[in-house]
């Protein structure tokens, strides 16, 4: 009986062994495919990027060399090579044609392959008076019309992409134009990808990489034929054309994948052919993120499984337990008695915890709301304050000029001003016991003056043009002249810094009667709202400037100074451009009727 108990207990741990193995089995295979899936979903998106940009910058040239065909100079010196005269002016038209193409060498080539003018025939390194007729290009160009070629040049030494074209006149073939493309600027910019790339060409040699050890290096060992068309045309300039140690491993598992060994290095190879220059484009990402993440799973499943087989044992051990309690009741009821006075002590200390915890909470929660507070204080400050600094220079400039009437009317509204930073500090001091406001009619003209004036100076920095249409123009409304001031005044600031980026900038006020109240719409022509501050637009410390610029409480104070004023205000953005806000405001009761 003992020995078929501890068979018993062999069987169970050995079955739990295997239990445990295969939960990390399976979900390292599983986080392997799915790491596997987003590397190459990755490398598939760089691939687009990179062919993409590629193929643009070399068919963006694509036009320069048949462009010469059309010109009569460069076929007239195709046929009279030795007039002198002639080669200096074609010289310096393709110095200027390329000057606005930004091509890195154009020049003009006889039939016998003897570079004739080019853009650079006065710097070293020049093709002119060189013989090319060994190059594919121009082979092509003269067999075929056209011709492609990637390699160093014979002359600069720098390696570039070339566009060939065979120039004719009638029916004759004069010789032919070729443009050479720099690609170093496009192969530096991988550099900031993740992963390394290499573009391997048709002899299966990497002509560009994000490492530079890897350039001018085939895959493979070339064959004697390769080799002898590489003689023959110089197109890796004086390379060594020493293989790489590039072992390829097989499927990585996945089916677009495939792994590679690279000096010593695992990668997740993931390519594509381009079609226009036939060359190989190959992405490779190490393969460690993809191991860790799989280990890491089957970390987590094998300690899940273990977790799930050791509740399952405390499961069965407490059964055990109970069966035991039913036969020791006695003993029970001194055990449970002492558990439960542990309990209770516990639940105590936990409820003592929470306490402190609640006091914590609403003692964060009063340092949120003074936080806000201070906030709103001082950006309803910072508008007169601004406004003040602004009047008292135009004081001193007027003093200047002996304006004394328009000295006296600038004093008399920094009065004003001061003023109303008086009425909001005597509003703080009655913040806890705030009544309602005190309306009473209010020219709108008259307030809508007083808020440009707040903002003319920025509106002329800016170069914004105004349109204001009050119409009738005695419109009265019923407000707080000052606090509807500051919500003109911060509807318009807005505006303003809307459209400093803007071509155009426009801004356009406009007062009607519509059904009984006065709507005031401030329009302007920025780029509008953002479709994620739309909803938000009126809650505290919601604002799309930048970090240092605004609060992003302007909105929410304006929206509650004309609720209590008995209004509404609401934004949007208009179809053809710009945002938009709309303000309605009750009329004066004999202009209501």
């Amino acid at each position: 009986m003992k020995r078929l108990r501890s068979l018993a207990l062999v069987l169970t741990v050995l079955l739990a062994v295997a239990l445990v193995a295969a939960a990390a089995l399976g979900a390292h295979s599983a986080g392997r495919r799915a790491a596997l899936q987003r590397l190459d979903d990755a490398a598939q998106h760089r691939l687009d990027m990179i062919a993409s940009t590629l193929e643009a910058e070399v068919a963006r040239f694509d036009y320069l060399p048949s462009l010469l065909e059309i010109t009569p100079s460069v076929l007239d010196l195709l046929e009279r090579p030795g007039d002198t005269a002639l080669r200096d002016e074609v010289n310096r038209m393709l110095r200027a044609i390329n000057a606005t193409a930004g091509a890195d060498m154009l020049y003009v080539v006889d039939r016998r392959g003897m570079a004739l003018a080019g853009a650079d025939w006065d710097q070293p390194g020049t093709p002119v008076g060189h013989d090319l007729s060994f190059r594919p290009y121009v082979r092509a160009a003269l067999a075929e019309g056209k011709g492609r070629f990637y390699g160093v040049g014979v002359t600069s030494r720098r390696p570039g992409y070339y566009l060939s074209y065979g120039l004719t006149r009638g029916k004759r073939l004069l010789g032919l134009a070729t443009v050479k493309v720099r690609l170093a600027d496009a192969e530096q910019a991988w550099r900031r990808l993740p992963g390394q790339v290499l573009v391997v060409d048709e002899h299966g040699v990497v002509v560009l990489s994000t490492q530079d050890v890897w350039r001018f290096r085939p895959l493979q060992p070339l064959a004697a034929t390769a080799r002898a068309e590489i003689e023959r045309s110089r197109p890796y300039g004086q390379a060594a054309l020493t293989p790489l140690d590039w072992q390829p491993q097989g499927a990585a598992g996945h089916a677009a994948t495939q792994l590679v060994l690279l000096g010593g290095t695992q990668y997740v190879m993931s390519e594509r052919t381009m079609p226009r220059t036939g060359w190989r484009l190959i992405v490779l990402d190490e393969t460690w993120p993809v191991v860790d993440q799989a280990r890491t799973l089957a970390l987590a499943a094998g300690m899940a499984s273990l977790v799930g087989l050791m509740a399952l044992l405390i499961f069965w051990l407490r059964r055990r337990t109970l069966r035991q309690r039913m036969a020791n009741q006695a003993a029970l009821q001194v055990v449970l008695k002492a558990a439960r006075d542990s309990l209770e002590a516990k639940v105590q200390e936990r409820t003592a915890e929470l306490r402190a915890a609640q006091s914590e909470l609403l003692h964060a929660g009063k340092m949120a709301a003074l936080g806000q507070m201070s906030a709103g204080i001082v950006h309803e400050l910072n508008q007169p304050l601004a406004a003040l600094r602004t009047m008292a220079d135009n004081a001193v400039v007027l003093l200047d000029r002996g304006q004394a009437d328009d000295l006296r009317w600038n004093l008399g509204r920094i009065g004003q001003l001061v003023d109303r930073v008086g009425r909001f500090t005597q509003q703080l001091k009655g913040f806890a016991h705030k009544g309602p406001p005190a309306l009473q009619p209010v020219p709108l003209q008259r307030v809508l003056q007083g808020a440009l004036l707040l903002v003319q100076p920025r509106l002329r920095t800016l170069g914004i043009e105004l349109q204001q249409r009050i119409e009738p123009p005695a419109l009265t409304v019923m407000a707080e002249e000052p606090r509807l001031e500051q919500v003109l005044v911060n509807l318009l600031a807005n505006a303003a810094d809307a459209m400093a980026e803007a071509p155009r900038r426009l801004l356009q006020l406009d007062a009607v009667i519509d059904d009984g109240r006065c709507r005031l719409t401030v329009a302007d022509s920025g780029p509008g709202i953002a479709d994620d501050m739309l909803p938000r637009l009126f809650e505290p410390f919601a604002t799309s400037k930048p970090a240092g610029a605004g609060l992003g409480l302007g909105l929410m104070i304006s929206a509650h100074i004309v609720r209590e004023l008995g209004g509404t205000l609401e934004g949007r953005n208009r179809p053809e451009g710009g945002a938009v806000f709309v303000l309605t405001l009750p009329l004066r009761p004999a202009a209501a009727a």
